[in-house]
Formats: structure tokens, sequence, C-alpha cells
């Protein structure tokens, strides 16, 4: 997974929320849009866009960017960074089997977790299909166990994006664009609720749940999700995304480098190769 972008109403704000509770550092500022992120990779870019309101409730989107941590250690970081400086913005914690995450909303109402995988010599797969829950997880023990002393983020502190989760109308077409057309793989699913996709054997890189948006339409312009990045492993991979999504009649704008395309509720994708 590459960058999020978010249109945002109050950039300042929003960066200043990104850097200082999230932890992350501003790898660059073009104007109107700043994009922020760890030892030089971009995770987030927030793109100030003012003339935009917030979405009707039930709408599809961004349900939360979720930023991958590669230690304990830096997890409890930028966690006791939330507990410090905004820590009316948690809204809980889960031990997924996989991993261990927390989750906050940031200011203008987007979800983020922050979380951390577990080897993948411990997840379980049953007929393609890895097991995952949802299990109590105490927040101040996991600070208490993994805190480091100086508690200090720091740039050599990597991070990624390790999935992104969206608000869609049904499962079903959800299902029928990103894994028959699109060509990911399904890893798990929670009937008509939920899906959870990836490459590579992943858990996942990308879920889609109708949690709060059952039977939504296409999204209007609106704040929230503005694109979800997609890096590919080489332009054959690339080709062969456009040649799938060509095939099943999808609008794609092709310049040969990047592939840019929406999902069946305006959710804007950009691929482009690694």
């Amino acid at each position: 997974m590459g960058a999020v972008t978010l249109l945002v109403a109050d950039l300042d704000a929003m960066t200043a929320f990104y850097r200082d509770v999230v932890t992350l550092q501003v790898v660059r500022a073009d104007g109107d849009a700043v994009a922020l992120g760890r030892a030089g990779r971009e995770l987030v870019v927030l793109q100030h866009s003012p003339a935009l309101r917030h979405a009707q409730p039930g709408a599809a989107g961004l349900f939360h960017t979720a930023i991958l941590f590669e230690s304990q250690a830096a997890l409890a970081s930028a966690l006791f960074s939330v507990a410090q400086h905004a820590p009316r913005t948690f809204t809980g914690s889960a031990d997924h089997l996989v991993s261990q995450a927390f989750y906050l909303t940031d200011p203008e109402g987007n979800g983020i977790e922050l979380y951390w995988d577990r080897a993948r010599t411990d997840w379980s797969w049953t007929h393609g299909q890895v097991e995952m829950a949802t299990l109590y997880l105490d927040p101040n023990a996991f600070l208490n166990e993994h805190l480091r002393e100086d508690a200090a983020p720091t740039a050599a502190d990597p991070a990624q994006i390790g999935h992104v989760h969206l608000s869609v109308g049904d499962v079903a077409t959800a299902r029928a664009f990103y894994v028959d057309r699109l060509g990911f793989d399904a890893t798990a699913s929670l009937g008509d609720q939920a899906l959870f996709v990836s490459a590579g054997g992943y858990h996942h890189h990308m879920a889609m749940n109708v949690w709060n948006s059952r039977g939504a339409g296409p999204r209007m312009p609106a704040l929230g999700l503005g694109q979800v990045d997609l890096l590919l492993p080489d332009a054959d991979a690339l080709g062969e995304v456009g040649e799938r999504l060509a095939h099943y009649g999808a609008a794609v704008r092709d310049d040969g480098q990047t592939l840019h395309f929406d999902d069946p509720w305006n959710n804007a994708i950009r691929a482009t190769v690694a």
C-alpha cells in the first residue's frame, strides 16, 4: 500500500495532529498539500479542500487508515503520544491474532489504526482464509510492557500504510470489484458485513465493511478520503491490472506509468510501480 490522501478543511490543524499526535514527520509541503510519513516515506497526504463539506452520515468512504509499525516499542511510542496529546481521540483497541491494534479518530472524523503485526509464522490459515478475531487488548498494559524509557519516536522507526479499510454499500459488490476485477485474494469475510483482501499472502491490504454505510451509493465530493495508492512490484503487474480492469469495462485513466480508476462508490485509486 502507498500513501492515503485525505481532503481536509483545516490544513494546519490536521498537519499538527498527524505530526504531534500520530508522530509522523512532515516529508513534503507544497502549497495546499502536506505529506507526512516516516523515514522519508509518505504515508498520509493532506490536501487542503476548504470548499468541500463533510459527507452525510451513512455515506461510503474511509473507515480507517492503518499505519503499521515495525516494532511494539515504536507502536507504544505513538500510542503514548496519543495518550499525552489527544486522549479523547482514542476509540479502542484489539488483539486480532495476526496483529495488535489501537484506534483513534482525527479532528475531521477520519479513522486511524495504529498497529503491529505478529510474525507470519504465527498466523493461522485454513483453506486460504486467515484466522482473525477481536480480543481484548489493554492499552495501559501494552504501554507498561513496551514503552521505551525515552518514549520519543524517531525517523529511525520506519512505518508504512499496512492496510486501508473502506466503508461501502454492500459486500457482494465489493468482492466483485476488488477480488474478481482488480485481482486481490479474499483472505477473510464476515458474511455480508465485511470483506478482507490482500496480495502476496498478507492478512489484508484492504478491507470493506457496511457497519456504518449499508446501502450507500456512489460518493459525492466531500471531505475525507481523496485517494488510495496501490504500489505494484513491476510494470508487468501494473499492466496486468490495467488489462483486467479494461476487460471488465472499468473506466481507467492510463498515462503509461500510473493507472487511475474509481471503485463502485467513487473511492479514487491510483496504481503505480513501487
